[in-house]
């Protein structure tokens, strides 16, 4: 007969063999992801220190700490039309997440609880706008905010993300929505709840993952989008970050801190948006898209 009595001491010696393992495989992992932090992070860290730096610093010694910490360089920068930049960035990010999500959540709401007719070809016209090329149309495009009187407005451009954005943005709101418990929805109407009100307060808090998702997607296109905020604005009252960066590199180009401190301008927002919301960020997109 076979003794049994060693085998317990066999098993628990096979755990002290693989735990160096795996240790050094946390370990090897842990020093990977320090280092891709780092990779993203140092590039941030030394444009804003340039930002406190002179031109004969920056040129000396590129990669030292500042010798003397100042804000000159990002008062001029902001004096120079920075905070003008940053205002229209603002308003066209701002009215412009509001439209998205709430136009792509109402669609995505129709699509996913409610029953009409061709849905199908719908979710397919809807989606099929995820394949149109924004440079295709820019001649029609400038005829059309010209004969509206919306060229060189900051409703041309709410306007153009709004459109070219809605399509991906239902796209994701309504994977979300697709596993969503109907219960809620029939329980709402049974009480006496419309459609609207389903929407607004049994629907809506439940997309929250999904929604702050979308709102950081849409806050990163708005934000650095260059080629209609390059061609439907023409003055400095209307321009945003990106081509008001270029402008202000244009003609101070040769005061690199300067251009060092505004271009941390421009991206601090940005970075701290996504830090405050990278929880909801990272399960709204693992949620949705994965369903």
């Amino acid at each position: 007969m076979t003794d049994i009595s060693h085998m317990p001491a066999a098993a628990d010696d096979a755990v002290p063999a693989r735990a160096p393992w795996a240790l050094l495989g946390r370990a090897m992992l842990q020093a990977l992801l320090v280092a891709i932090a780092a990779l993203v992070l140092y590039p941030l860290i030394w444009m804003a220190m340039n930002g406190f730096r002179s031109n004969a610093e920056i040129f000396n010694s590129p990669f030292a700490l500042p010798a003397h910490w100042s804000f000159a360089a990002y008062a001029a920068a902001w004096q120079n039309g920075v905070s003008q930049f940053v205002l229209s960035s603002l308003v066209v990010t701002g009215v412009s997440i509001v439209t998205t999500v709430f136009i792509s959540a109402w669609a995505a709401y129709g699509l996913t609880r409610t029953t009409i007719p061709g849905q199908p070809l719908v979710v397919g016209f809807i989606l099929g706008g995820m394949m149109l090329s924004p440079t295709v149309a820019l001649v029609p495009l400038v005829r059309m905010m010209q004969d509206f009187g919306l060229y060189n407005t900051h409703w041309a451009l709410i306007l153009l993300y709004t459109a070219f954005r809605v399509p991906f943005t239902t796209f994701l709101i309504r994977a979300y929505m697709l596993d969503l418990p109907r219960d809620l929805d029939e329980a709402a109407r049974m009480d006496g709840a419309s459609e609207g009100q389903i929407f607004r307060k049994i629907i809506l808090p439940l997309c929250r993952p999904i929604l702050v998702s979308c709102v950081i997607l849409h806050v990163l296109f708005a934000w650095n989008e260059y080629l209609f905020a390059m061609i439907f604005t023409n003055s400095p009252e209307t321009r945003t970050l990106p081509v008001g960066l270029t402008s202000l590199m244009s003609k101070h180009g040769t005061d690199f801190a300067q251009v060092f401190a505004a271009m941390t301008i421009s991206a601090l927002p940005i970075v701290i948006v996504f830090f405050l919301t990278q929880r909801y960020f990272i399960r709204g997109l693992t949620e949705g898209i994965g369903k």
